[in-house]
Order: C-alpha cells, then structure tokens, then sequence
C-alpha cells in the first residue's frame, strides 16, 4: 500500500502448562515461556509499531509476593526495548546470585517475569495520543487476584457510547471514555459480580473467607463473565485477557471481523493474531493451529484445563478481506495463495490496458507488499502467452521460420526492479511545499530499463487509499522513465466506505474513490443527488444504530467502477506527467473468488456486518458535507 494508513493490533498469549523446572530440564533454560513470547511479538512486528506491551504472572505465590509483572514501551523500536528491559531486570537480579540461574523454583520466586502465563501486546493506534498509559495489556487491580484482570484487545467498537452510558447507569465513574477503558471496565464489572455471587454461594454454606477465595479461584465461571460482558458489543474485536488467579482467556467478535489462532499440547498453550508466527515459534505444522471460531472463546483455567466456550451465537461470518490484501503476514500458505490469486484474476484487463503488446511492455510492483500478487500476474500472463504461443503455432504449422519460431517461443512478460524504497520522510518536515518536493524523491528508480517513448510500464499496487502518494510521489517518479503510458494495478477493489472496526479509514473525504464519485455527480449536474444524500443521513442521525440505512451506497450508484477508474486517474495525474496514465481496480467478484472464506468487504461495497458499521459511514458522509474534518468514530 503506498498510502500509509494505521490499522490493527497483535496479540499474544503463551500459558505454561507445566512447571518452570519441567521447561528448564527438556529445553534448558526456565525462560522458555518469556522467549516463546519475544519470538511471537517480534514475528508480529508488522501489526503494531507504535507500542508493545507484555505481562507476566505467577501461579501460587503466597500473599506478599508480586504476582504479576509488566512491561511497556513506546520507544522507536518498542519490542526491543520492552524486551531489553525484561531481561535487563532478571540479569541485574541474577548478578548478587549467579548460583541461581538455572534454578526455576528460585527465578519463580524472586525474579520478576518468571513466571508462568505470558500476555503480549503490538499498538497500532487508530487515534487518540502515542503515550504508553495507552499500551496494552491493561489492568484493573484488586486486593483479590479473582477480580485483578489485565486485557490486550486487537479491537474497535463502534457502540462505545452507549455501553459508556451503561457502566454510568450501574453506578460506575469511568476515568476515561474510550473503548480499551470501556471493554475493561465492562468485564471487570462482570467479572466483579460473579465473584459476589460465588461469594455468597460459598458463604452461605459456611466456609470462611480465605476458603472461598480458593474457591471462586476454581470455580469462577469466565465464560458467563464473558457473555455477559460482551453482549452488546457492536465491532470487530479479538481480547486477549489473564485474570490474577490464574486463567486466561481469547474471544472471538461473531462476526469474525478481527483474526485469531491457537495451538495447544500437553507443555503449552499459544494464541496469537497470525498463524504462521505459531508455526515459525513452536515449529509445528499448519494443521496443529486451529482458527478460533468466530463468537467463540478459548479459556485456559487455573488448573491447566483448557477449553473452548461459545460466548455469542455466531453472525455470518465476515472476516476482513482486507487482512488477506494486506495486513496479514504474507507467509501464511492460505494467503500466499490468495494474494496470488489477486495478481492473477487482473490479467484479462491488464491485457487489454497494453492492447496485447508484450515487447513493449515492463511489469513490476510497488511497495515490497505486492510482490506475492505480482508473482500471481505473471503467473496469468506466461498462461495467457502459452495459450498464445500454442494458437500461432498450430495456425501457422510449418510456414514459421526458425528465427520466427525463437522469437515467438522466447517471448516472455519484461520484468524489471523499477522502483526500490530509499528512505522515510520524516515528519520534520512541515511545510507542504517542501514536503511535496522532497516526497517525490521516497523512492529510486532504475534507469535505462524502459525504452523512451515506446514502453508500457505496469505497475501493480496492493491497494490505493488516497492516491496522495501515487499524485505526489510515484507517478512523477515513473514518468522520469518516460514511457509511453504507465499503468498502476491494484489488487484490491476501490476503497469506498470508512473502516469502524480497527482500520484508521475514518473519514469517506479521504479516499480517491470517493472523491472521483462526487467530482462525476458534479460535473453531471447531479449535485441534488449529493444533498438528498446527505438529507437522509441527517434525518437518520439520532437513530438507534439498528435502524439505521446506509444511503452513502447512491453516490456510486450512478456509475460503473470503469467510470470511477477513470476519474481517479484523471484526479491523480496531472500537467506534469507527459505519459498516458490508466488506473485497474480488482473486481468485488473476483475478490470474493479468491479469498471465499473471508468476505467482509465493506470497505469495498458498504455491506457492514453489525448496525454501527451503518452508524459510522452515515456520520461520516454528514461530516463530509457540513466540512468538518472530524473522524466518524
């Protein structure tokens, strides 16, 4: 994606399922658990580069001592330097007890982070200020380790206000409004009244207060915690969440909006956002690593017992495509595939774009994130030559010379490294002039690779946003080149409608599809179409979210998706580029074809799959038209 955007979170738990001794006997070295985490979070790294977080606790300490540990950081390189400070703290402890350092017992009861549940955390922040009060994990503590709880969410709600209003109306005086305080409180609350209701139970049949502690720490039922918390939640979310006792607990939105694995054997429980950061930390095969379900929970008790637990009925499953285009890591077979697929499925229009013409055509990629979908073009392209090849063959059987033949077998897509990242511009820079100036030079281009005035140069995109970097940056770089006609790709559809459920797309303004769409209805006289738009959303502005409609949908419905192409290359080129400029979208439909297992495409179309999603895009159509640069959520 050229445009940087924000979005999502990482998440990962590890729950030893034996003592520290066991870990240091079989592998050597008590810290397998605190390790096992590092490696989790930093092959996460691509999910969260503003924060990280992680916590640790022990089972079974003895009032008095320090149960649970946490470390935080919003440094430059945030894993590395919480990391660097947890095994920093255990060195400087071992140094007055050198003796110790193989001693799981005495690290457990001495050393902070050792112990055995592990919690982390990446922070990509949609909005809202880069502190580290903001980093997850985050806790609401207690004297009592049952009602302690400590969160890490890959999340956003879009109904925070109300659920806000609900924890007033219980009573409660929330320190902040937001959706991490809210998720927290809200389970906490929950979570409060199960042990007040264990706790008279247990009372009631004679046991005194320290025996019921013991007995709601077994017996304390977090699934019905979890389903009461959660029962109006509207977003996408996956929470991750340790309670001071000792259990621990993933759950799943019902929808499947936000993504979750596990893996789980008789030593250890793993869950993380990514699968093949399992497979890569645990050295297990895709197979072993389950998807939890969406409205689902994994809860791994106290005693080690590990279960799966429905905590809503499930929605139709709409896991976000967009993770597949783009955000996931590539290295997971099934998005390999996808992504592939992407690249491959826009051949035929890529082929009409160079009207057949493979000897005056280059074809590469920009930025490093559509390599697998470039792979996936080329694969259609040398298919599509194949077929060629064999047609003319056959037509022509024996009246083609050796030279014609050699030409003809040999001819093949021109592949080159067009355009490489040099550097990042820094946010120093202030002025737009100058930063418009010195963005142009981001990336470098080879020279000598496109013959002048004759060549196509297609360059494929995993997504466009805004197209600002495209107008800005690579499109000027590539005209250097002078082609005859560059073409850009994107392997994903055109981006219409603001994301609500952990992508910072918050403002409709912002996308070049939008803007390409009113600057059609304006320029067709159709500027009523636009008001009565706007009318419809205001009059539904104090609905509750369930009855609200999404009527943005009429801005695009006046037009094909070509139409809308061709306005977005229209608004990103301008006087200064001398090369013919095309713009090819991926279909919905052929999106769809490949990634069927995860169809939300709201960004795309404007199908949310929870009323809030509604609620979002309706505020943020009013906010576009009253002018207020404001986010929608």
């Amino acid at each position: 994606m050229s445009d940087k955007i924000k979005h999502e979170c990482g998440i990962a738990i590890v729950r030893l399922l034996k003592p520290l001794s066991y870990y240091q006997e079989k592998y050597g070295s008590w810290r397998y658990g605190i390790n096992k985490l590092y490696l989790l979070m930093e092959k996460q790294h691509n999910r969260g580069q503003d924060g990280a977080g992680a916590l640790s606790l022990k089972l079974d300490l003895t009032p008095g001592q320090k149960y649970i540990s946490r470390m935080r950081s919003v440094q430059s390189n945030p894993i590395i330097d919480c990391f660097n400070q947890i095994y920093t703290s255990i060195e400087e402890d071992l140094k007055n007890n050198p003796e110790k350092i193989n001693d799981a017992d005495w690290a457990k009861d001495n050393l902070r982070f050792a112990g055995e549940l592990y919690m982390g955390h990446l922070r990509y922040g949609t909005f809202g200020k880069n502190n580290v009060d903001l980093v997850h994990p985050v806790m609401r503590v207690s004297n009592w380790r049952s009602k302690t709880l400590a969160l890490a969410g890959n999340f956003n709600l879009t109904n925070v206000d109300e659920l806000f209003k609900y924890l007033i109306d219980f009573g409660q005086h929330p320190k902040e409004y937001s959706d991490t305080v809210t998720a927290l409180e809200l389970i906490g609350l929950f979570m409060e009244e199960e042990n007040q209701k264990l706790f008279r139970e247990y009372k009631n049949l004679g046991h005194n207060n320290h025996q019921i502690s013991n007995l709601i720490e077994n017996n304390i039922d977090v699934a019905k915690v979890l389903r009461e918390a959660t029962h109006n939640w509207d977003g996408g979310y996956v929470m991750g969440g340790v309670i001071g006792h000792g259990d621990a607990f993933i759950v799943r939105d019902p929808w499947g909006i936000r993504p979750a694995y596990y893996y789980c054997d008789d030593e250890i429980f793993v869950a993380t956002s990514e699968r093949p950061v399992i497979q890569t930390a645990m050295n297990v095969t895709a197979d072993k690593i389950k998807e939890l379900e969406p409205g689902t929970a994994m809860i791994v008790k106290k005693s080690g017992e590990v279960k799966n637990q429905m905590i809503r009925i499930p929605d139709k499953k709409s896991s976000c495509s967009f993770e597949r285009i783009y955000f996931s890591r590539g290295t997971d077979f099934e998005i390999y595939d996808e992504r592939k697929k992407l690249g491959e499925y826009l051949v035929p229009e890529i082929l009409k774009a160079i009207d057949y013409d493979f000897e005056n055509t280059v074809f590469s990629f920009i930025p490093n994130t559509s390599e697998t979908a470039f792979y996936g073009m080329l694969k259609g392209l040398e298919s599509y030559l194949n077929f060629y090849k064999q047609t003319k063959i056959k037509e022509s059987k024996e009246k083609l010379s050796d030279g014609e033949l050699k030409s003809l077998l040999e001819l093949r897509p021109r592949v080159e490294k067009i355009a490489v990242k040099d550097a990042k511009m820094r946010t120093f820079i202030t002025q737009d002039e100058d930063r418009n100036e010195l963005v142009q030079h981001v990336y470098d281009i080879t020279y000598g690779t496109v013959k002048d005035k004759t060549d196509t140069l297609v360059i494929i995109d995993d997504s466009i946003v805004r197209g600002t970097t495209l107008k800005q940056s690579i499109l000027k770089i590539l005209d250097r080149l002078n082609p005859k006609k560059i073409v850009i790709v994107s392997s994903a559809p055109q981006i219409r409608y603001p994301d609500c459920y952990g992508i910072d797309m918050a403002k409709i303004n912002d996308f070049i599809a939008f803007s390409a769409a009113i600057d059609l209805l304006v320029e067709n006289g159709q500027q009523h179409l636009i008001d009565d738009v706007y009318k419809k959303c205001k009059a539904q502005q104090n609905l509750p979210k369930e009855d609200v409609v999404n009527y943005v949908r009429n801005i695009y419905k006046q037009f094909t998706p070509q139409e809308i192409s061709e306005r977005i290359a229209k608004l990103i080129k301008n006087d200064s580029i001398n090369a013919d400029f095309q713009v090819i979208f991926q279909s919905v439909e052929n999106l769809h074809k490949a990634c069927p297992e995860n169809k939300g495409d709201w960004y795309f179309t404007g199908n949310y799959p929870t009323p809030g999603g509604n609620k979002v895009v309706n505020t943020s159509f009013i906010n576009f038209y009253e002018k207020k640069n404001e986010r929608a959520y």
